[in-house]
């Protein structure tokens, strides 16, 4: 059994007429609340310039627990940026012998 993390991406593009408020909100909210929940290891941001959405987080998680908290509900998703984020797209990555 491995003892790498989980890893949790997300990618989304952002409406521009929102962006800067988008990376305020992310780095100042989002990101310390999902960090604030049981499971949540780590996170980075990056830009994408191969193609695909234009944002990426990559977060490191405990396993796929993490999803089922109450902590998480509550500060989960895109919250009043909901309508400006297109493309949205997610994946769950797991360790080899998890």
């Amino acid at each position: 059994m491995s003892g790498a993390p989980w890893l949790h991406i997300v990618r989304v593009d952002v409406d521009p007429a929102v962006e800067e408020e988008f990376n305020r909100w992310y780095v100042e909210n989002h990101i310390p609340d999902l960090l604030g929940c049981p499971g949540w290891l780590s996170a980075h941001r990056y830009t994408v310039d191969d193609g695909g959405p234009r944002y990426a987080a990559v977060y490191e998680i405990a396993g796929p627990w993490v999803y089922d908290t109450p902590e998480f509900h509550a500060v989960k998703g895109f919250m009043h940026l909901t309508p400006h984020i297109r493309n949205f797209q997610r994946q769950v990555l797991a360790p080899l012998g998890a």
